[in-house]
């Protein structure tokens, strides 16, 4: 392996180095499509490894695939020729086994002290695997959280990823979410992360565990109508960008919160918002601010 040399060396002020790893929805605001802008309106260096590419995402009837997963390890190689480092390595939908134990690689090769691993484990959501994942591939999943410094699941995941069934209804007990953190964090992730929590009718955002310092904490907004693609996606990207600039487990959540809030309320602005993705390009303007804190 070739010696390790980072192409940001003398420079005062050199911009974080982030990469995603997840698919690419040429049309449809999720995955790829949606975490670059956010990470580059949050101002970060974004880079990205696409793990497959389809025309339009799985909410559609019908799209196309094509897998990428040999290409993966050649553009770590690469990477590593060149000389290339990140300050964060994010992961979101990962299509086969062998994707993740190529994610596991990527994180090997490219670690560092400081250097932020977020998995959200994208396999099920409303109570239900998604296309082609089950309980076998969940639980490999599990394995993958324990690589990670941060995982973002939602109810659903959280639940497949423990070989626990799933709670009926939004709503739920404090208690029951807190040992769902808990048994989360033994997976070997140190800071947990479930969103689509709720404890009372109007209010919906996620609940969070940090195992080092025992610290429990949520972060709510106001419940939107509806339901919208992609949302899980943007939290994540958020998530990620605002940890490895700096700020605090809870002001990242926050945040996260407030951004994913924001961006469905600007889509309910526009009586003729498409169903397949929310506006957050609107939302933007939210992470622009944080840069002006720097």
């Amino acid at each position: 392996m070739s010696k390790k040399v980072s192409h940001r060396k003398g420079f005062l002020f050199a911009m974080k180095r982030v990469l995603s790893v997840q698919d690419i929805s040429c049309l449809g605001k999720c995955s790829l499509t949606v975490a670059l802008p956010i990470i580059s309106a949050a101002g970060l260096e974004g880079a990205i490894l696409p793990t497959a590419v389809l025309s339009v995402h799985t909410w559609f009837k019908s799209f196309t695939f094509h897998d990428l997963t040999g290409e993966i390890e050649p553009i770590m190689s690469n990477w590593q020729e060149n000389g290339f480092d990140f300050d964060g390595i994010s992961t979101g939908y990962l299509g086969s086994f062998r994707q993740m134990e190529l994610v596991e690689e990527l994180f090997r090769r490219f670690d560092h002290p400081g250097m932020l691993k977020v998995v959200d484990p994208v396999i099920g959501d409303n109570g239900k695997f998604y296309v082609g994942f089950d309980p076998k591939f969940a639980k490999r999943m599990a394995g993958l959280c324990g690589h990670a410094d941060v995982i973002v699941p939602n109810m659903t995941e959280a639940a497949f990823l423990l070989d626990r069934p799933c709670r009926n209804g939004r709503i739920c007990e404090e208690k029951y979410v807190r040992e769902l953190l808990a048994r989360l964090a033994d997976l070997g992730c140190p800071r947990v992360v479930v969103t689509g929590v709720s404890f009372e009718k109007g209010k919906y955002g996620a609940a969070a565990w940090d195992a080092e310092t025992e610290e429990f904490f949520t972060c709510f907004g106001e419940e939107q109508p509806g339901t919208f693609h992609g949302t899980g996606d943007i939290f994540s990207a958020v998530l990620f960008s605002m940890l490895v600039k700096g700020d605090t487990f809870p002001a990242a959540v926050q945040m996260s919160v407030d951004f994913t809030v924001e961006s469905i309320r600007q889509t309910l602005r526009n009586p003729d918002h498409i169903a397949y993705g929310v506006e957050f390009e609107r939302a933007l303007p939210l992470l622009f601010e944080t840069n002006a804190r720097d």
